[in-house]
């Protein structure tokens, strides 16, 4: 599961993305720095990961990933092909998640690439793009399946009747992810692989000054997509980067108190793009190791088992789960099991996020 960042060239894409993975994507200022995508694979933050960790006192402690993606800057014309159009919109397709920066500063001495600071103009270059290859691609699609419809197909109607809906959206200049869908189209609206159907989150990269509370191209943004189902998160991208920088944990807490945050940006962004991909954790915890699992949201205890190995999901019997907060307040697993809290879930449990798990399987 992937989530890729876009932006116009030279919003701060791969500055952000230094920020949250240890690969140091080439970042500089001029258009198309960034040309072959970037892969970093990032931690998530996870307080309950420190927590499980002084209860158990494991001899490792290993935390979910997301793997996010540096996708080269699009320009106007990218839908037929112009600047990196083909390639970008290819790397865009390959990932499950959008996370689109947008520029919300002002500064002379970075160069824009339309000449002149507007996110909700920057927004809709990339919208626009965006939109116009999702029609090409669901008025050929449509081609096809109008001819099934006609023949009698059922199934081939209902595609046709979502594609023609999707089709009139599209065309209003709006996009996929606005469609009203029943749970047969969603699967259906997945299969067309739709750029403009898959989850977004708006980061506004802000100037030092504005960290904590924004500024007023945050306050466009926030308007010109409160009818969408996205985010929208305020970093100050280049101080994300002197932060990341600083050695101790000490002199990067002082910076953020300076600013007026609690945590780095960039931890926020994180967790926000693992619940875009509707990601989810849960922990096994033992003495050799704590880790934390990630599953999809509404995984059944068989396939939150076959994350460890295929070998565990073919041959489940059981989990033995505990909740979070009961391990907390216990303070360990044989207090919990004293106390009659762990659970034998079957093979139609739906893992929570948090369940602490334990699976018996027999191969």
């Amino acid at each position: 599961m992937k989530a890729g960042i876009v932006g116009l060239p030279n919003v701060g894409k791969s500055t952000l993305f230094n920020c949250l993975s240890n690969a140091k994507a080439q970042s500089a200022n001029f258009p198309f720095c960034t040309i072959e995508p970037n892969l970093g694979v990032v931690n998530v933050p996870d307080p309950r990961l420190q927590t499980l960790e002084g209860l158990v006192n494991p001899e490792r402690v290993m935390p979910a990933t997301v793997e996010i993606v540096d996708i080269a800057g699009l320009v106007k014309g990218a839908s037929k092909g112009e600047g990196l159009g083909n390639q970008f919109l290819g790397n865009i397709r390959e990932c499950n998640a959008i996370i689109h920066v947008l520029r919300c500063f002002d500064n002379d001495n970075i160069v824009h690439v339309d000449g002149s600071v507007n996110p909700l103009r920057d927004k809709g270059t990339i919208d626009v793009e965006l939109q116009l290859k999702d029609l090409e691609t669901v008025e050929k699609r449509l081609e096809k399946v109008t001819r099934a419809a006609k023949a009698g197909d059922k199934k081939a109607a209902v595609e046709m009747n979502l594609l023609n809906r999707t089709r009139e959206t599209l065309l209003g200049g709006n996009s996929a992810r606005a469609v009203q869908c029943n749970d047969e189209e969603r699967e259906l609206m997945e299969s067309f692989q739709l750029l403009t159907a898959k989850p977004i989150l708006y980061v506004c990269n802000v100037d030092e000054g504005s960290a904590a509370t924004g500024n007023a191209y945050v306050e466009q943004v926030r308007e010109a997509v409160k009818d969408e189902d996205a985010e929208v998160i305020v970093l100050a991208v280049g101080t994300e980067a002197d932060i990341a920088e600083l050695e101790s944990y000490e002199e990067r807490q002082l910076f953020l108190e300076d600013l007026g945050l609690e945590e780095p940006g960039a931890s926020k962004l994180i967790r926000a793009a693992y619940h875009l991909l509707r990601l989810q954790t849960y922990f096994t915890a033992g003495v050799k190791e704590v880790r934390a699992w990630t599953i999809h949201q509404g995984d059944t205890a068989p396939q939150a088992a076959g994350v460890i190995h295929t070998d565990f999901e073919k041959g489940f019997i059981r989990a033995e789960v505990i909740a979070y907060e009961d391990f907390v307040h216990y303070g360990s697993e044989t207090k919990v099991k004293e106390a009659g809290k762990m659970r034998v879930e079957g093979k139609e449990y739906i893992v929570k996020d948090g369940d602490i798990m334990h699976f018996r399987f027999n191969v």
